[in-house]
């Protein structure tokens, strides 16, 4: 009876929570957090990042950059979109109507939307670097094909790390009623489950992280010895939402060792403390809603990062959107026409802070930028 009350509780750890908190003979706490914040989920999300699908796939020519944010998109679109399930599911006391393969098709979505994310990013940090530091191999080989290759690949690498999860995904009954949750099965399936929360961390978060740390000093290393004047708006942009990312889900894998440590002791029969217990159970819901809510965020950072966003303030918000992924194309550029300056200054010193700040078309078009 223990263990059962400890599953119900923990079955909140790989999408937003379908299972009840009956365990605590709480409130309706949970069930109103979990509500409002996939009702928010859903508006914001949907709404921000359709308007950048639309803004990166309709209005914009096509850059490495737009393919990068199209994509980035698309996995949080897809995410926040699924939300009206959850939604419907919170709303009735987290009883799960949708039938079994839409139990797994819905951990399915969530969970290859965490690793599309930071697997794109980390390809966005790399890009950058490469670009930065050998501009003449990025002149050449950094196009629109190998960039729609690259995203496919992270599509389907995040979809064979997803899979292993939906295997003990699983419909579970509310308790003797012909009601069901849709849970995790971790009373046949914890060994596995613990590998697959280790697995999830060590590739969806730590060693992302440190590549895209090592990404962004390698680049802020380059950018220190060329002198640059002006600022990079694209690195602000990416850092932000990379930033984003990782302060939202860090507390998310936290929690899942928490998660995991909890229920191991529980069947040792290894008791917590009831007032641990119950902080637990009052930051669980805020936890993975701060997690999830990180597929609202990055649309609106593409907007309030733009330099030029008070000015065009009184613009219409697609406007302003495409204007951001614009600045953001052309201040890729700088780090070779600063090379290029450097040249041309030698015969013509005049030119040097002209050359720096100017986009030339064959250039843009070689780029494919």
């Amino acid at each position: 009876m223990v263990i059962n009350s400890v599953l119900a509780f923990l079955n909140t750890t790989a999408v937003p929570s379908n299972s009840s908190t009956a365990a605590y003979n709480s409130d309706n706490y949970s069930q109103i957090i979990h509500l409002v914040m996939s009702i928010v989920i859903f508006i914001l999300g949907t709404f921000g990042n359709g308007l950048v699908i639309y803004v990166t796939g309709c209005k914009m020519e096509k850059t490495v950059n737009s393919v990068w944010f199209l994509n980035l998109a698309l996995a949080d679109f897809f995410f926040t979109f699924m939300a009206i399930f959850n939604i419907v599911s919170a709303s009735r006391n987290f009883i799960w109507p949708f039938g079994d393969f839409m139990c797994k098709f819905y951990s399915l979505i969530g969970i290859v939307n965490m690793y599309a994310s930071v697997f794109l990013l980390t390809a966005i940090s790399l890009d950058r670097c490469l670009s930065t530091w050998v501009v003449v191999w990025a002149h050449n080989n950094r196009t629109l094909a190998k960039a729609w290759g690259t995203c496919g690949l992270i599509w389907v690498a995040s979809v064979l790390c997803s899979i292993p999860f939906i295997t003990i995904r699983k419909l579970m009954p509310a308790g003797n009623s012909s009601l069901y949750h849709c849970r995790y099965n971790l009373t046949d399936s914890l060994p596995l489950y613990k590998s697959l929360v280790f697995s999830r961390f060590v590739l969806g978060f730590l060693i992302p992280f440190l590549v895209i740390s090592c990404s962004y000093i390698a680049i802020g290393v380059r950018v220190k010895r060329l002198h640059r004047k002006r600022k990079c708006k694209s690195l602000r942009v990416i850092l932000s939402v990379i930033l984003a990312f990782f302060f939202c889900w860090l507390p998310f894998h936290i929690f899942q060792f928490i998660d995991v440590q909890l229920i191991e002791d529980m069947m040792k029969s290894i008791y917590w403390n009831q007032d641990t217990l119950k902080i637990l159970h009052i930051l669980r819901p805020l936890v993975f809603s701060l997690a999830f809510f990180n597929s609202c965020l990055n649309p609106i950072l593409y907007v309030f990062m733009c330099e030029e966003f008070q000015k065009k303030l009184k613009q219409s918000l697609l406007v302003v959107l495409e204007s951001a992924f614009t600045e953001e194309n052309m201040a890729f550029f700088s780090t070779q026409l600063s090379i290029n300056s450097r040249h041309s200054s030698q015969s013509n010193p005049e030119r040097k802070d002209t050359l720096t700040s100017l986009v030339l078309p064959s250039e843009k078009e070689t780029f494919i930028e």
